[in-house]
């Protein structure tokens, strides 16, 4: 037996009840369990008819599901969207999930789940449709009921009024958008068409998003669906009802765009109106089957399209999706006018792990990507982030397809930044980063965003990251923050007891501490001998810093390790060194600024005598008479003079202060 044929044998063997593997319910109690895992929910599991959010159905059973999957055909199912090639018992094609060219995608109805070996997507039917189209569990749930004759667990009589409302409100919509797809193909739809003829919106996107027109009026739909009561057409948001007066069409002269929920069934409308007027857009209000905080236009298409691009683009509006729709690009959603909800953002995630946000190039764009970041900040958990990218000025997606074409798009979507860069790019661009009060103003409020997310991990690492962010814009450099930190914990007391204690290495902490004191004395500085690499790389980092941003603000190593994960004891360690006050924090900066100055004196000036003294040296081995001899012995004792007092002064240093 083939090596992947033993491997596909052990994967398909029945599994143990209590076996565990993630799966993909809304519900916490449905996470972490194999198709055949025993499933107890910790709450009442409630099934959807709308929109996920029905109430009132019993606890959906372990047996119930176990007998919903053993009705399913797992293959049948998988092939109404990806063609399956029979193989032996199982059946096998190119995953979904992932690009490849050779099948690695295996589905095994005996044992009721399919396989990857190429990605190790996994799954039983209810995953194959939360994983593969966006749904919810319990929707999930629902629609394979529906497929195989059995029934939901009965709800109670309130719950029944509302599913049987909730059928008749979908009627209504299907009906209307049934009227609206009508007009748009009659004359007097023209202008409509004309307009979309204009944007570029293909046919297939014409039928495939079911585009319509409202017409001129205020009675045309109320005329055109006869069957149904003026209540139900009001309930379902496309009458307008005012007290005492008789209701009214919603939608007039606009172009149509039906909304749908996860499961691909209409539940409102969205209106692009024509001409001059206001709104220019309009939604369906909330009803019984529309949530706009809940909805997310395209997501029926746009989750599967994602398994296969592996990204989920979030775009402003929904001509912004059908526009790239029309260019190839499917895997594209937009919020209902809103910024995204904390719902929103959770059905993202299931799809990937970092959706993009997409925005217009103007400012209002910036705005909105600005309020969706901040609110999403409160979301954030360790691995489900979000990218952010800012069109060109003044564009919209339209706009770069339309002039650029779907590669340029894709190009600038590659671009997108990280959302931590995007956060600290807009909250920068409001400051006057000449002013140092705007400068502190700024990271304070970095600092305070970091900390709206929920989770402290998050919190923690955002925080970490502006701060470094800020210093590569205004402090060290990380280049040069990472060489003086990788110097100072190679050259401290734990590691190099022996280096520690030399001045030079104080020197060097001090220099960091103080900038501005490398840069007034940097001849000296660069005038210690220095033969420890280590402590020579710790120097030509700070003469980089200061060469090239001499208004460095003190105390870089308080910066460097802010932006480190260097565990507590190591930074004491790095810290300490009680002899000089430059190396305190509470010394009052200008006495310790006078303290550092005049120890980088003492080290450049003794190391300066020592190396007249070895001149001296050298002279008094070749001199040829008496009186030569004594020349020179006289100078070197001047220069042993000079440098024993600095070595008296380097013991008790503090007196080169005067």
């Amino acid at each position: 037996m083939c090596r992947e044929s033993t491997i596909r044998t052990a994967i398909f063997k029945p599994r143990r009840s209590g076996h565990r593997l993630r799966c993909l319910g809304e519900n916490s109690a449905y996470r972490n369990m194999g198709p055949n895992a025993s499933i107890t929910p910790t709450r009442n599991l409630n099934a959807s008819t709308g929109t996920g959010r029905g109430r009132g159905f019993a606890i959906l059973s372990s047996q119930f599901l176990d007998e919903l999957r053993a009705r399913v055909t797992l293959s049948s199912l998988i092939s109404r969207t990806i063609p399956l090639k029979k193989a032996g018992n199982e059946f096998k094609a190119c995953c979904p999930f992932h690009q490849e060219k050779t099948p690695s995608f295996w589905v095994n109805d005996q044992k009721g789940f399919y396989h990857c070996f190429g990605c190790s997507a996994h799954g039983d039917a209810i995953r194959w449709l939360t994983d593969g189209r966006g749904m919810l569990f319990l929707d999930a749930v629902k629609e394979l009921a529906d497929q195989v004759g059995m029934e939901l667990p009965k709800p109670d009589p309130k719950e029944v009024e509302r599913q049987q409302r909730a059928a008749t409100l979908h009627d209504v919509l299907e009906a209307a958008t049934h009227y609206f797809e009508k007009n748009l193909a009659t004359a007097t739809g023209a202008a409509a068409r004309d307009y979309l003829d204009k944007r570029g919106v293909s046919a297939a996107s014409l039928t495939d998003f079911r585009l319509g027109y409202a017409s001129e009026g205020y009675s045309n739909l109320k005329t055109a669906l006869p069957r149904f009561e003026q209540a139900q057409l009001v309930d379902a948001g496309l009458l307008v009802l005012i007290e005492d007066k008789e209701p009214y069409d919603r939608f007039r002269n606009r172009i149509m765009v039906p909304i749908k929920d996860g499961r691909g069934r209409i539940v409102a409308f969205g209106g692009r109106i024509l001409g001059e007027g206001e709104p220019k857009y309009l939604n369906s209000p909330d009803t019984a089957l529309f949530d706009k905080g809940r909805i997310l236009f395209n997501l029926d298409r746009a989750a599967p399209a994602s398994r296969q691009t592996g990204r989920i683009i979030v775009v402003e509006g929904y001509f912004d999706v059908i526009a790239l729709d029309s260019a190839g690009i499917r895997e594209a959603v937009a919020p209902m006018g809103t910024a995204l909800t904390e719902s929103q953002l959770e059905q993202l995630w299931r799809l990937v792990d970092e959706p993009v946000l997409c925005f217009d190039g103007d400012s209002a764009g910036q705005r909105a990507a600005e309020r969706a970041c901040h609110r999403a900040m409160q979301s954030l958990r360790p691995g489900k982030q979000l990218r952010v990218v800012l069109l060109p000025s003044g564009q919209d997606p339209d706009d770069v397809i339309r002039n650029s074409g779907s590669e340029r798009f894709n190009e600038i979507v590659e671009k997108s930044l990280p959302l931590a860069n995007f956060l600290y790019e807009s909250e920068r661009n409001k400051i006057d980063s000449d002013r140092p009060e705007q400068r502190a103003n700024l990271r304070k409020s970095l600092d305070e965003l970091a900390r709206t997310s929920a989770d402290h991990f998050v919190a923690d690492e955002f925080a970490r990251s502006f701060k470094n962010l800020f210093y590569e814009e205004f402090g060290w450099k990380a280049k040069t923050r990472r060489a003086i930190l990788k110097s100072a914990v190679r050259t401290s007391a734990r590691v190099a007891p022996e280096l520690s204690r030399l001045f030079i290495r104080s020197a060097l902490y001090g220099l960091t501490r103080f900038p501005r004191v490398a840069a007034a004395r940097i001849e000296d500085v660069l005038s210690i001998q220095i033969s420890h690499p280590d402590l020579l790389r710790w120097r030509e980092a700070i003469a980089d810093a200061v060469f090239s941003r001499p208004d460095l603000a003190d105390d870089g190593i308080q910066e460097i390790l802010e932006g480190t994960l260097l565990p507590q004891v190591w930074r004491r360690d790095i810290r300490y060194d009680l002899r000089f006050g430059f190396a305190l924090r509470n010394t009052p900066a200008d006495l310790a600024t006078k303290q550092l100055e005049a120890l980088v004196h003492l080290l450049a000036h003794e190391q300066s005598l020592s190396e007249e003294l070895q001149v001296q040296n050298e002279l008094a081995a070749r001199a040829n008479d008496d009186d030569a001899y004594a020349a020179v012995e006289a100078e070197r004792q001047r220069l042993r003079e000079a440098r024993a007092s600095l070595l008296d002064q380097s013991v008790n240093w503090d007196s080169a202060l005067g």
